[in-house]
This record gives structure tokens, C-alpha cells and sequence, in this order.
């Protein structure tokens, strides 16, 4: 692999006319910078962007035969290509072959070789490289095969428990990872569906939403801003007002639905308590159960009890729902 890239490109471009030559450099970024258009470099050169194509194609026919004098180049990559299951995310397999400075120049010799084919971005998948187009059907299935158990799972898991899901080979199994834009990686190594928080947070409410998964328990919002970095207190506390993921447990207290917290004022939580008991409940006994609910003093908890519209009490002194 240490091959000088760019004198292979030159030595392949110099029999060309000036301006086929031209044409290529600039479609392929083979001079630097980005990549050219056939609209942009038609417009240069005052012709249309099907006449570019035309000289681009002329110019690669009359390269073609040429690359059989970099025969090692090719096999070097397909043996590479195959060892990874058949295909590699093309930005990986440009920087291993042509580091930092020659992907363009790995990227226009692959171009050139009718053994390797490159499948473009789609809404689905990266863009890759194959030298085996049947790889691309495995790596769909295998994919769609653990999108589905990672719907049931339903939450992130290390790479060995996702490997356990589908059987292949450990660098066959990242090659179709790498092309997948469904399922990703988070800062913590685990994998999951990009559009889970965890894997993927999108602004001030999902860092929280991470935040009090990681901590484990109700969090003051203050507590919380200081967790994220450069948010603001009022900002974090609009979200987790607005958001149902959210409970509002105390003062300026949260704590996640999913533990089991209801939304609603103490009133509420005490109404609902005494409705499921379908039964008179002792002051202790509700005392106890809206400590589970609410982090709130006990005399706030009695003082809604104490709410005649709401609550009364039997001849035995228990508290019940009054009927309206």
C-alpha cells in the first residue's frame, strides 16, 4: 500500500487531450478540492452538461486498458474488500488505501475497474464500495433483521448482545454496521435506532431525558442545566414542562413518566390513590403512597386532604373520594 497514488493518476492521465484531461481532474477532485458537476464544468466550458459526460466517458474508455500495470493496486483492495464481508463504507475503505491525502486518487482508480461497484447514499444506507454485489443483499437483510429486534428490545445494547442477534463473522458484521444509517452508535459504545435519544439526542430535552436515565432518580432542574453544557436554567425547565416524558414531582423537582410517576397536582395524585385502594385509606396509608409520587412535605400532603370538595372521611376516620 505504499504506492504514490497521485504519479499513478498522472502517468494514466498524460496521453489525453488537455481538455478530456482536464474534465476528469476536475470530476474527480483529482487537483483538490470538491468534487466538479457536469452543469458547472459545462458552463465553463460553454457546452452542455451531457457533452461533460461524453468527454469524461471518452477519457476513462481510453484509460481503462492501462490499469492492468496496477494489477497489485486492485488485488490489494479486493482482497481487503473480501475479508470485510464483501463490501466497505466508502470513506473507510478511501482513507485505509489512500490516507488523508489520496482518497480522491483511490477513488478515481476504483472508477476505473469494472470488479468493483460503488452504490451511492440513499435514505437507508452510506454510501460503499462491493466487489461482490450479493454482499449488499446479505448486508440489507441482516440489517432490516436487526432493525426489527431492536424494535422489540427497545432500548440500546453493547455490540457483543447485538453480534448475538445475527450470525456472520465479527468484520462482517461491522462492514454492514458501517453502511447503516438506522443503526448507530452513542458516545457510550452502545448500539441502537438512530431516532432514539439515546442514540441520537436532539436538543435541550433529550440530553435531559439522557440525564435522568443515567442518574437514576428525580433531579431539580437547576441540577439538570448544570449537566448540559452551555443551556440555559429557564430553557431546560420550558422542556420539561412541555415534554410528557417528564413529571413534575416537587418543587421544581422531575422524575421520568416511564417509573412509574403520574402527571397532576398532589390533589390528583391522592384522588387516583384513593380510587385504585377502592377503599377507605388511613391518613398513614395515604401519606405513604403519596410520598411515592411526590416528593412534597408531609403538611402539603395533608392540607389537600384536608379539601372538603374533594375528600371526606368515614365514621371509622379513613379517607375517601367525595361524592360530588
Amino acid at each position: 500500500m505504499n504506492q504514490n497514488y497521485q504519479k499513478i493518476c498522472q502517468d494514466l492521465l498524460k496521453k489525453l487531450s488537455p481538455r478530456i484531461k482536464d474534465v476528469i481532474l476536475r470530476r474527480f477532485a483529482l487537483k483538490g478540492g470538491e468534487k466538479e458537476t457536469l452543469e458547472s464544468i459545462g458552463k465553463d466550458l460553454k457546452v452542455t452538461r451531457e457533452r461533460v459526460r461524453q468527454i469524461e466517458e471518452s477519457g476513462l474508455e481510453k484509460i481503462r486498458p492501462e490499469i492492468k500495470n496496477y494489477s497489485k493496486i486492485y488485488q490489494d483492495i479486493s482482497e481487503y474488500i473480501s475479508l470485510e464481508g464483501g463490501l466497505k463504507k466508502e470513506n473507510v475503505l478511501l482513507e485505509k488505501f489512500g490516507g488523508k491525502k489520496y482518497q480522491a486518487q483511490i477513488n478515481f482508480l476504483l472508477s476505473l475497474s469494472d470488479d468493483f461497484k460503488r452504490f451511492g447514499e440513499t435514505e437507508d444506507f452510506y454510501s460503499f464500495w462491493t466487489n461482490n454485489e450479493d454482499s449488499f443483499e446479505l448486508a440489507r437483510k441482516t440489517i432490516n433483521s436487526l432493525l426489527n429486534k431492536l424494535k422489540e428490545i427497545g432500548k440500546p445494547i453493547t455490540f457483543d448482545k447485538l453480534k448475538s442477534l445475527e450470525s456472520a463473522d465479527e468484520k462482517t458484521f461491522l462492514s454492514f454496521l458501517e453502511i447503516s444509517k438506522k443503526i448507530q452508535k452513542n458516545q457510550e459504545g452502545l448500539y441502537g435506532l438512530k431516532e432514539w435519544p439515546e442514540i441520537n439526542p436532539r436538543g435541550i430535552k433529550d440530553k435531559a431525558f439522557l440525564i435522568f436515565k443515567k442518574v437514576g432518580k428525580p433531579l431539580h432542574f437547576t441540577d439538570v442545566t448544570k449537566l448540559i453544557e452551555g443551556a440555559l436554567t429557564q430553557t431546560v425547565h420550558n422542556e420539561l414542562i412541555r415534554d410528557s416524558r417528564f413529571v413534575l414531582v416537587g418543587r421544581g423537582i422531575y422524575a421520568l413518566s416511564e417509573w412509574g410517576y403520574k402527571p397532576g397536582q398532589v390533589k390528583d395524585v391522592i384522588l387516583k390513590i384513593l380510587k385504585e385502594s377502592k377503599r377507605p385509606m388511613t391518613k398513614e396509608e395515604v401519606l405513604s403512597e403519596v410520598a411515592k409520587q411526590r416528593l412534597v412535605k408531609e403538611n402539603t400532603i395533608l392540607l389537600n386532604l384536608s379539601n372538603k370538595n374533594y375528600f371526606s372521611r368515614d365514621p371509622e376516620g379513613k379517607y375517601i373520594v367525595r361524592e360530588i
